[in-house]
């Protein structure tokens, strides 16, 4: 082997490794198009408000309804410091008992109802065991479903001189509902207390700005046409909530709800799923928002709920950054380069670009790599350096085919169906509403299905299929160096290339089998059912079979058909002038 094809190896070879290098980095970027990484999420929580952190700051203002349920997250996640803040509410709740039963200080109910500690549990015993197992709040509704209660209520709200307060409770005399019998009426409790609820959270000014204007917009429609309408639907959801959680627990969410919508959406998902109640309502109070937190469930189902949980482990950044972006997180085990996480952070979009371009960048070069040297020998030198410039656009064609099928290997939720019903959608209920009891939750694991993505056998098969086909390619290319390499004529080296037909056809016909293996492991139960790892097989036959013939044998076919044309032109005498 001479020096300058030695020279032409080890170019191609180094070539080669800088582009698979250059691939590995590219794949460690922890980035991705429609999924965050969970080192995306650690770098976000990094210094961020922890579980236990909220929680005290709920006890400091005495709000300890809220804190329990912060309690209650931060022990379903096995935070080390949850056992630390029990004793905290349990102190507050020793210290102000009258306290425990709307959850925390509320100087709009204890004037009204004058309640105090006679409704908390007299001890520890009486609850349970532990040391916070009395701490137990009241369900708003409880407190007002009393007649004295409401009669109490009714008649400090009456003297209000809010507009929208009065317009609330005139909805009191609405004779038209569907699913509530009307207030005055008989059986009218849970409408009437409803309705002195809103009034309630409408003047101590709980609502957020948005959620007052819609509901005075909705009480005025009803008084109006003397029908409920749009508005029982918002009642209705106020009664689940009220049923389920205390007066400042209510307060709290109702604040940061940005309308009728998220209310109903939090009503449902504590109908449905109430055992995650605490892990929904704390990421309410990280991510400054409950449309998102509810926006995020509903759409992704307990998918979005386990990765909440995630989040919420990691601090309050990670649970906005993931509300924020409306994805769930890949879990995959690959290595990630933790120290850029942060940078793909507040850069998402061009460390996305960085990380495409760079499985562009390495396809192309392993591929220059591999023709340039590992081709070379068997094609000829010439042959690969004939046309630079054309040899250049093969390359970058197949880079970009590679590069699509990394992207595809890579992003588990790119061909996902992300947008399939979850288990939190809504589903048609119609409760019993003059009962004011419990409502029996509906089984989660009744509905449908979770939000797929590429697992570890798919991408084992598509990987299976490529290798297949890159050895069919390599073992095309070898018959074809075969034949050019004999010494025989041109014609006879163009019948020896179409007799291999069948040779250069035989990706399509390996291509058709992985796909009709695939289906079969599929309906067995081998692999898991993917649609995209059965048709990869034929789209990579396709392209294997397209490359072959197009791009080598059709130019082989012209070089003999020019070569033997232009031999026979030179055997053919030329003609004898003709005498005069």
């Amino acid at each position: 082997m001479s020096k300058a094809t030695q020279r032409t190896a080890l170019a191609a070879t180094a070539t080669a490794l800088v582009g698979a290098g250059l691939g590995i980095l590219a794949w460690l970027l922890p980035v991705n198009l429609k999924s965050l990484s969970p080192a995306q999420l650690a770098a976000a929580g990094r210094g961020t408000t922890a579980l236990e952190v909220l929680g005290e700051r709920f006890i400091h203002t005495e709000k300890l309804g809220p804190a329990m349920l912060v309690l209650a997250a931060a022990r379903d996640l096995g935070a080390p410091a949850a056992e630390s803040l029990a004793d905290q509410a349990a102190a507050l709740a020793a210290a102000q008992p009258a306290l425990v039963p709307w959850g925390g200080w509320a100087p709009a109910l204890e004037p009204i109802l004058g309640l105090g500690p006679s409704l908390t549990l007299s001890s520890a015993e009486e609850a349970g065991d532990g040391e916070d197992a009395a701490i137990k709040t009241t369900p708003v509704l409880q407190l007002l479903i009393s007649e004295s209660a409401r009669a109490a209520l009714r008649a400090s709200l009456a003297s209000s001189r809010s507009v929208g307060v009065q317009t609330v409770l005139a909805t009191r005399e609405v004779a038209q509902t569907g699913r509530f019998v009307p207030a005055h009426q008989p059986g009218g409790q849970p409408l009437d207390a409803v309705i002195l609820l809103s009034a309630l959270l409408y003047q101590s000014e709980q609502f957020s700005p948005e959620l007052r204007r819609e509901l005075r917009e909705l009480a005025a429609v009803a008084n109006e046409q003397d029908g409920l309408g749009h508005l029982e639907e918002f009642y209705i959801d106020l009664l689940s909530l009220a049923q389920r959680l205390d007066w400042v627990q209510l307060a709290e969410l109702v604040s940061r709800s940005g309308g009728s919508t998220t209310l109903g959406e939090y009503a449902h998902l504590a109908r449905i799923a109430p055992s995650e109640l605490p892990i929904i309502y704390t990421a309410a109070f990280f991510a400054g928002s409950a449309d998102r937190v509810a926006s995020y469930l509903i759409r992704y189902g307990k998918v979005g709920s386990e990765d909440l949980r995630l989040a919420l482990g990691l601090g309050g950044g990670a649970v906005q950054q993931l509300v924020l972006r409306q994805v769930p997180i890949k879990h995959a085990t690959t290595p990630a380069l933790s120290e850029l996480a942060d940078f793909s952070i507040r850069h998402p979009d061009f460390t996305l670009a960085l990380k495409y371009f760079g499985y562009l960048a390495a396809a192309f070069l392993i591929f220059r790599g591999v023709e340039r040297g590992l081709l070379a020998p068997f094609l000829g030198r010439g042959a690969v350096e004939t046309d630079g410039r054309k040899s250049l656009v093969q390359s970058g064609l197949l880079a970009v085919f590679a590069a699509g099928l990394l992207i595809l290997a890579t992003e588990p939720y790119l061909l996902a169906a992300t947008e399939s019903l979850s288990e939190y959608r809504f589903r048609i209920s119609i409760p019993l509403l003059a009962n004011i009891a419990m409502p029996v939750a509906d089984s989660a694991e009744a509905s449908a299905s979770t939000t797929p993505s590429m697992n570890t056998s798919t991408v084992v098969s598509i990987a299976v299929f490529a290798l297949l086909q890159v050895a069919i390619y390599f073992v095309c290319l070898r018959k074809i160096a075969e034949i050019r390499a004999q010494t025989l004529a041109p014609l006879l080296k163009l019948r020896l290339v179409e007799n291999e037909d069948n040779l250069f056809d035989s990706g399509l016909y390996v291509g058709m089998m992985g796909t009709a293996t695939a289906l079969v492991l599929q309906v067995l139960g081998v692999i898991d059912h993917n649609l995209l790892a059965a048709y990869a097989s034929n789209l990579f036959g396709l392209v294997c079979v397209a490359l072959v013939k197009i791009r080598h044998v059709r130019g082989f076919k012209n070089a003999l058909i020019i070569e033997a044309e232009t031999a026979a032109a030179r055997a053919v005498p030329s003609p004898a002038p003709v005498s005069a």
